[in-house]
């Protein structure tokens, strides 16, 4: 849609290259068309001394029908950050869960330990529940988790205690779970063996 006349002139007259009938005639007051605020560093090469190059949108506006309601979207959950859904998110759980099942741990091995000095023979029927296969592989576990933890702690007091471990901490964070593999890789194959008795 194409504005001609001058900005001072009193009738501006609107027409329009897309319609078939006879271009109408827009009078709009000069204060009316100062509220537009057309200045010619917004508008660049849309802008000429003759007239204004105006959007079919807003010439549809200027005729006064209403604007369009502008399309809201739901924004996207996001694909991952520095640290949500990445490897320090990870390392983060992890660490939580096996510092919490460690503990726990602890505390059971230190109420069974206790109950030497109130009765040995209740100390002594609580170990021989630690000869049974399913707590071998509760030892499995606990040796998971303790090595994990063990790993992920020293990664996280050279992320805090040097800048090379914060540029680096996604690597650092491969290098301990392979680390960790290699520690399962030689404990596990041998309790196995002795949990279910190829000694």
């Amino acid at each position: 849609m194409v504005l001609t006349g001058n900005r001072r002139s009193a009738p501006i007259h609107w027409k329009s290259p897309l319609s078939g009938h006879n271009p109408a005639a827009l009078c709009l007051s000069e204060t009316v068309f100062d509220r537009i605020s057309v200045r010619q560093n917004r508008l660049g090469p849309h802008f000429r001394k003759e007239g204004l190059l105006v959007p079919e949108k807003t010439a549809g506006t200027l005729a006064g029908s209403a604007p369009a309601a502008p399309k809201i979207s739901m924004p996207r959950r996001p694909a991952g950050t520095l640290y949500r859904g990445r490897e320090g998110m990870w390392s983060w759980v992890l660490h939580r869960i096996t510092g919490v099942a460690i503990y726990f741990f602890l505390l059971v091995h230190i109420l069974d330990t206790a109950l030497v000095r109130v009765s040995p023979e209740a100390y002594n029927a609580v170990i021989n529940t630690y000869k049974t296969p399913i707590m071998g592989l509760g030892e499995i576990a606990l040796v998971a988790a303790i090595g994990l933890h063990a790993l992920n702690g020293l990664r996280i007091i050279l992320i805090d205690f040097s800048s090379w471990g914060n540029k680096h901490q996604k690597l650092m964070f491969w290098i301990v779970i392979g680390l960790w593999l290699v520690l399962l890789a030689g404990f596990v194959p041998r309790q196995l063996m002795h949990i279910f008795g190829a000694h």
